[in-house]
């Protein structure tokens, strides 16, 4: 991950940053198709803001991250609740996540030309304006079709919520701490979402159920509309930079995309191998992924560089950011679905995510203190063995296993979290920008597919494993459940004896008490899955930080030998 950059590819990458380069650089990449190459303009010098509107401008960058990342965790932590206010299964009601991530993962790719093209501010009012209105009409949700249409919405418009808290968290910031302060509490702000949608749901629930979670959101994306009404980014320069063929590349990128999150969020429940229609969504996926590729590779000015994107460097920085997402699958899904499994509610789990947020933000705090250039690697050798600790912990637990047994382990895997995606941006944007500006928006799109599509993957990985586990256990313990032995003809006695003052008949008493030593073997069973799979994180965990090394190792020794004839 470790990239060589020299003083002036630094300052390069710095003013590649400012709020004025995303339009100027779409520009220089249009000349340039056309046969001229003509001077970049500079970016305005930096003028530094009064520390009290700098630091309004740094809440509307929270409050911007918080309402987006708060609409899709607010469901996603609470399909349970959510399936009795609109007459759904758990499977049912499953579809809204789909409905939301399938338009949601591929949006990323279209909206940084329309925002060159149209001007930053309208991009950003209009968005919002959409925000609004998508959380207005989810005050209406009667029933799971009416919720489906409405979260499909809720995915397009929310969007463009990430970017603008990206800009608006680096408008305050001189160029030289963009990447070093501003990148790390950007991304941070993200991760605070999924801890505070655990926090802040069963109160709102208690409150009004599914229309006090959507009251809530539609007072944020309020509250984000008149911040960035009243505090306007800088201007930049416009361009025209959508073509024809942009439009049809990007619809069949979004089509093959929104297939596969879909797969991705509905596969586990309906089986992989069970439901025809999974795999006729990824024959869709890779037909349509496929017809882009070759309108792509044919275009004079593509909207994508897909022989960049199939490079050595850049396959391994999408493996090394899909193999952060696995590994930190351990607590966006892990110990809140065991906790699920041994029959504690949100209510009941809320102090370990105060420890999760308290944990992030320190994460964030120190990845901003310690992130300079060439320290990329040591970073994330710091947070694997810190995952791989916090992981080995918690795949100790038993089903006597409560919040205050994991709060330690939870703390530093959420301490590791926040300190590996600033450090892979940054290194990534320097590989970017040494191939020219222009490859900032396929950079960009690396970035953000396997943050959406790699989370995905992740968690499907990782419910999928434990549900192979769980099957496994679950035969292993039921196998040796037999009435002729006398432990096990005890312990049905036992269980069945709760119900001896308002059941008489023995059969009926045993059926009872066979069915609770059933439901006690289900419960072991999944206990032991979860710790399998957090003992998986581990050792993946582990086994990224012996391939880190080795890289860092054999680029190191590659940059040596040069000099070694030279001190002969």
């Amino acid at each position: 991950m470790q990239q060589d950059q020299e003083p002036e590819q630094r300052s390069e990458t710095k003013e590649a940053l400012e709020p004025t380069a995303p339009a100027s650089r779409p520009a220089v990449a249009s000349a340039q198709a056309d046969g001229n190459t003509p001077e970049p303009a500079a970016p305005p010098p930096f003028v530094p803001k009064p520390p009290l509107l700098a630091a309004c401008y740094i809440a509307a960058a929270v409050t911007l991250s918080l309402a987006q990342s708060l609409g899709m965790n607010l469901i996603a932590s609470n399909i349970q609740q959510i399936q009795g206010s609109i007459g759904a299964t758990v499977t049912e009601t499953t579809w809204l996540l789909a409905a939301y991530m399938a338009p949601n993962v591929s949006l990323s790719l279209a909206l940084i030309k329309i925002r060159t093209q149209y001007g930053l501010r309208n991009f950003a009012e209009l968005s919002l304006l959409g925000v609004v209105i998508a959380c207005l009409l989810n005050l209406f949700i009667s029933d799971l079709q009416s919720a489906l249409v409405v979260r499909f919405m809720s995915g397009i418009v929310a969007a463009p919520i990430s970017s603008l808290a990206f800009l608006y968290m680096l408008e305050s910031f001189p160029p030289e701490k963009k990447l070093n302060v501003g990148l790390p509490m950007a991304l941070t702000t993200i991760l605070l979402g999924p801890p505070l949608a655990r926090l802040i749901s069963p109160a709102l629930f208690d409150i009004g159920g599914l229309h006090a979670v959507t009251m809530f959101e539609l007072g944020m994306a309020m509250i984000a509309f008149a911040l960035v009404y009243m505090l306007p980014l800088s201007p930049q320069p416009r361009a025209k930079v959508i073509e024809r063929l942009d439009i049809v590349s990007y619809l069949l990128i979004a089509t093959g995309f929104g297939s596969v999150a879909i797969v991705l969020v509905l596969g586990r429940l309906y089986w992989w191998l069970e439901a025809p229609w999974i795999g006729m969504l990824l024959v869709l996926a890779i037909a349509c992924v496929t017809a882009a590729s070759v309108i792509e590779l044919n275009r004079k000015n593509p909207l994508l560089d897909i022989r960049w994107l199939a490079s050595p460097p850049i396959l391994h920085f999408a493996g090394v950011l899909l193999i952060f997402r696995l590994v930190l699958s351990e607590q966006t899904l892990g110990s809140s679905s065991l906790f699920q499994a041994l029959g504690l509610t949100n209510e009941q789990t809320r102090s370990v995510y105060w420890a999760i947020l308290a944990a992030s933000i320190a994460g964030g705090v120190t990845c901003a203190m310690a992130m300079r250039h060439g320290k990329e690697d040591r970073i994330h050798a710091v947070a694997l063995v810190l995952i791989a600790v916090g992981a080995f912990m918690d795949s100790r637990a038993t089903s006597l296993t409560r919040p205050e047994q994991v709060y330690l382990s939870q703390a530093i895997i959420a301490f590791a979290g926040a300190l590996i995606l600033p450090p892979a941006m940054k290194s990534g944007l320097m590989s970017a920008l040494k191939k020219g500006p222009n490859y900032i928006l396929s950079f960009i799109i690396v970035f953000l597919t396997t943050q959406s599509l790699g989370g995905l993957l992740g968690s499907a990985v990782f419910t999928t494993f434990v549900t192979i586990r769980e099957q496994f256990h679950h035969n292993v313990l039921v196998e040796h459940i037999a009435l002729t032995d006398p432990l096990v003809a005890q312990r049905v006695a036992q269980l069945g004896g709760a119900y001896s003052r308002v059941i008489t008949d023995k059969t009926l008493l045993n059926a009872e008490g066979l069915q609770l030593l059933s439901q006690q073997a289900t419960r072991e069973a999944n206990v032991l899955a979860y710790n399998d799979a957090f003992l998986l994180i581990a050792w993946i965990a582990l086994a990224a930080l012996v391939l880190l090394l080795a890289h860092t190792a054999v680029v190191a020794l590659r940059d040596r030998k040069p000099a070694l004839p030279a001190t002969a």
